[in-house]
């Protein structure tokens, strides 16, 4: 379906992708993994046309479609299920034909190829699409304008599922998203016929939906088989075979080097020292890995404990209109340790359960309790508009410690995760993910006992996202989390509440329970974590078998290093004995006995040499996976 060649790709004078190659087989549906900055949104805008390469190429077969999600969502006054039709242009444009054409052969044509797209299920498809993104059969039949651009992009989305083609590439898909829409297109990915190129930075998305991972790293382009936890596992792997690799070759290398070093400039070496240089050239210097480890998340201890609970509600209701209550009767506690995951479809009233806990909305009725000294941070993604363009993180924070030095004030800033450079990055040139950081730094500045978090991984990578679920673990309030990202969920929160139908209550299950609530379809985690069981069992013996059937050349090989030591060691003995000029004085033909055996051993040295990089590269191939 796709064969990239020797591709290099720049953008604004940024090597980003340098001679990479990857051929990505028909009906593969695989995830695109790295770094944020790395260049994945830059690959999908080549494999369309939209950016020329610098060097190379990339090959698709001739009249595939490529579908992605508009870059502008529609704001027509089209009703939604229409949009999502019309993005069928085939469809579209046999339907239009139907209506003028006159020759009866020509006709029969339409009908048959319209049949043969499966035209008469269409609106059927497209509704089903629709519903599993979270618009009921109302919302379906109403105009694209009257929808907010977080529902429109869904409504984008929709229309390029409809259509079906050769090539789907979703960058990013679940950013507008909400759990119960991930689920469902958790599952709808797993099942599309054909393939699918996604980037994403949601673990449980690229464990459940896709078959492979692509991973963009130090600009090069590397295909694996299987979910994101098994990329990360083999490449977790390869890197400490690739370190205990470049430890035994430098140890190789420094002997080598020792032999050259000592008998380059004698007559009767020098054979000897010109093969171990040959020797040293033909080793390919293995990299030493790069400490890319991100930077942690960290949030301040609440500057005073409040005794639980430290907010209770008993029949509240809220809205934002009186006598029109968006939440009833809602009787609830928290307490100071609590980590609470909220579910429930967007528009059902997670953010305005929020706005109630931060004191954004007051209740209408009902009573709220709240520990007295309470101090409650809240993150929202629409909360990034807040920040100021021009100033950069020091200026931010500076505002908050007036008559703080300058070096108090950078560790600050230092504890959200920005480096020195990012911390005097004016805000408007920082990343998503660094503007996250800042905006959770401010919001828990001040050591809250309650953090509530709407949706705080969208400008995240997992690795960031890894750190925040650190973060989240080590702090000692309570946590409110509404997410997409059912890892993040399913690794912090120990209890889940379900926002639905106006009422707020404790769900009695868990997160696999939910899905299948929501998809239909099992999580099968049971079945998933035997056979990972069952694989890691079958690699740990196919390995164990590898190693069993080399251990007698791995013998050989640690007898000859230890006589390599000894040979080593009265050689040295013997060239400090010959080094003292007593020898030749009292005694000549004993420097003449000494000489020779150097001489035998150095010769024997040479062989098992000779012989050990041999066994060793033979031991190295044998137990390779």
């Amino acid at each position: 379906m796709l064969t990239i060649t020797d591709l290099s790709l720049r953008i604004a004078g940024r090597l980003l992708i340098d001679h990479a190659s990857l051929t990505l087989p028909s009906g593969t549906k695989a995830g695109l993994v790295g770094r944020n900055g790395t260049g994945k949104t830059t690959l999908f805008k080549a494999i369309t046309g939209e950016l020329s390469p610098e060097t190379g190429s990339i090959g698709l077969p001739k009249n595939v479609r490529i579908g992605q999600v508009a870059q502008e969502a529609p704001g027509t006054e089209e009703p939604l299920i229409d949009i999502v039709l019309k993005a069928d242009v085939e469809r579209t444009a046999l339907l239009a034909e139907e209506q003028t054409a006159t020759d009866p052969h020509r006709i029969a044509e339409i009908h048959i190829r319209l049949a043969d797209i499966d035209a008469h299920s269409a609106e059927s498809r497209a509704a089903t699409i629709l519903s599993g993104l979270g618009f009921d059969a109302e919302a379906q039949q109403r105009p694209a304008s009257s929808f907010s651009g977080g529902w429109r992009m869904r409504v984008a989305l929709a229309a390029v599922l409809f259509a079906e083609p050769d090539l789907l590439l979703l960058d990013e898909p679940t950013n507008y998203l909400d759990l119960e829409g991930t689920l469902w297109l958790e599952t709808y990915v797993a099942k599309y016929p054909h393939t699918v190129l996604l980037i994403s930075h949601d673990r449980d998305l690229l464990n459940s939906a896709v078959n492979s991972i692509i991973h963009l790293d130090k600009q090069k382009l590397t295909f694996w088989r299987g979910g994101y936890d098994q990329f990360e596992r083999q490449l977790s792997e390869q890197r400490e075979l690739q370190e205990k690799g470049r430890v035994k070759q430098e140890a190789a290398r420094k002997h080598l080097q020792s032999f050259v070093d000592r008998f380059r400039a004698k007559a009767s070496k020098a054979r000897q020292a010109q093969s171990r240089i040959k020797a040293l050239e033909k080793m390919k210097p293995i990299s030493a890995l790069v400490d890319d480890t991100v930077r942690p998340f960290s949030f301040p201890e609440p500057v005073k404990t409040v005794a639980s609970p430290i907010v209770a509600l008993d029949h509240v209701n809220v809205g934002y209109q009186p006598g029109k209550p968006i939440l009833k009767k809602m009787t609830l506690r928290i307490d100071a340790d609590d980590r609470i995951a909220l579910l429930g479809a967007n528009g059902n009233g997670k953010s305005t359960f929020a706005k109630l806990l931060s004191g954004r909305l007051k209740p209408d009725s009902g009573t709220m309790t709240v520990a007295p000294g309470l101090k409650v941070a809240i993150f929202a993604q629409h909360q990034l508009d807040d920040l100021r363009p021009e100033e950069n993180a020091y200026e931010h924070v500076r505002r908050l410690m007036p008559e703080a030095p300058e070096s108090r004030v950078r560790g600050r800033v230092a504890q959200f995760g920005l480096t020195t450079e990012k911390m005097n990055t004016p805000a408007k040139d920082l990343s998503g993910g660094e503007k996250a950081r800042l905006l959770m730094g401010l919001a828990a500045f001040e050591g809250p006992n309650l953090f509530i978090f709407d949706e705080p991984t969208n400008h995240l990578d997992i690795d960031s996202r890894e750190s925040l679920i650190h973060a989240l673990n080590e702090y000692p309030g309570a946590v409110i989390l509404i997410s997409h990202d059912r890892h993040l969920l399913e690794a912090t929160a120990d209890r889940l509440w379900l926002v639905k139908d106006g009422h707020v209550n404790p769900y009695d299950g868990d997160l696999a329970d939910y899905r299948q609530q929501v998809t239909g379809v099992s999580g099968d985690r049971k079945e998933r974590r035997e056979a990972e069981k069952a694989s890691k069992a079958d690699r740990r013996r196919e390995a164990a078998a590898r190693r069993a059937s080399a251990e007698p050349l791995a013998k050989e090989i640690r007898a000859t290093e230890a006589l390599m030591d000894r040979l080593r060691k009265r050689i040295d003995t013997l060239e400090d004995e010959l080094a003292n000029p007593a020898v030749y004085e009292k005694d000549p033909s004993t420097a003449t006995r000494l000489a020779k055996e150097r001489s035998q051993l150095s010769a024997q040295l040479t062989q098992h040499e000779e012989r050990w990089l041999t066994m060793s590269a033979e031991y190295e191939e044998a137990t390779a996976e």
